[in-house]
């Protein structure tokens, strides 16, 4: 069980235990509700706590996360861990290796691997990615081990991305174009004037006369939205074939989350990871 200690500070004093833990926690309506369910899963003083108690300067207010069991069968796999606490862990992800399983990756993909690693060190925790990362897609996967974790990391967490697109782009520049779901498809997407608002920041840093190295940074959070946009401008990443790219050179597309940069959920802390690109993606600037 993962216990959150607050100590309510003087200008919550008189403040009703639901609003303190809504406004000075950030705790979701939704994690409220469920602590609500939870035996002592608040507490004012090591007491339980009902939502309408007030509160006094110095009280200690505790959740109370309770461990969760997974119908997710836990596989021994590979894991490449970047970042580890009581709260969340960062997983470098291969390209290979889907985040959920499905029909054909039933016992390959990220959860098998990750409840089997929780499974040797006896933890009980819950699976919730932050963001998604597309099963040929390598680089930093952020994982909170429990709600609180992850309603606080999906609305601040900043990413930037390493990609190799076709063709020759210097300088830097920003797509701002709609996207919306491709009619008639349940996946692809496309530029639309009715989708949905998304913009996409770029840089060239290196390259050959056939590839271009890009950074980029993410305005918005679309689907596929750096695969779409580059193909838009002329430029699709190599090996995405779904959207124009050629497999001649690599056999998936050439994108990788190469750094987060967060606030962490419970400590404060400001916390800055990176990972290079795998090398079947460098490979095709050397």
């Amino acid at each position: 069980m993962r216990v959150l200690t607050f100590t309510v500070p003087k200008e919550w004093e008189q403040s009703k235990l639901k609003v303190f833990l809504r406004g000075y926690c950030n705790l979701s309506a939704r994690l409220l509700t469920k602590q609500k369910r939870v035996k002592m899963g608040l507490t004012i003083n090591g007491k339980h706590g009902r939502a309408n108690d007030l509160l006094k300067t110095g009280d200690v207010v505790c959740v109370n996360l309770p461990d969760i069991e997974k119908d997710i069968e836990a596989v021994p796999l590979p894991l490449s861990i970047v970042y580890e606490d009581d709260d969340i862990i960062v997983i470098n992800k291969d390209w290979s290796m889907p985040i959920y399983p499905t029909a054909g990756h039933d016992r390959d993909s990220l959860a098998n691997a990750l409840f089997y690693y929780y499974q040797t060190k006896g933890m009980k925790l819950g699976f919730h990615p932050v963001y998604r990362l597309d099963k040929d897609t390598s680089g930093l996967i952020v994982i909170a081990k429990h709600g609180y974790a992850a309603a606080i990391l999906s609305k601040s967490i900043e990413k930037e991305y390493t990609a190799i697109c076709e063709g020759v782009l210097q300088g830097e520049g920003t797509i701002d174009a709609p996207i919306r779901l491709k009619e008639g498809y349940t996946i692809q997407r496309e530029i639309a004037k009715d989708g949905q608002h998304a913009v996409t920041h770029w840089k060239a840093v290196g390259g050959t006369n056939h590839h271009t190295l890009l950074q980029i940074r993410l305005e918005t959070g679309r689907t596929h939205q750096i695969r779409v946009h580059f193909s838009h401008i002329g430029h699709p990443l190599a090996g995405d074939d779904m959207y124009g790219g050629h497999l001649n050179c690599i056999g998936r597309q050439a994108l990788c989350c190469s750094k987060v940069l967060f606030v962490h959920p419970v400590t404060g802390h400001r916390i800055e990871l990176t990972c290079p690109p795998q090398d079947d993606m460098m490979a095709l600037i050397q």
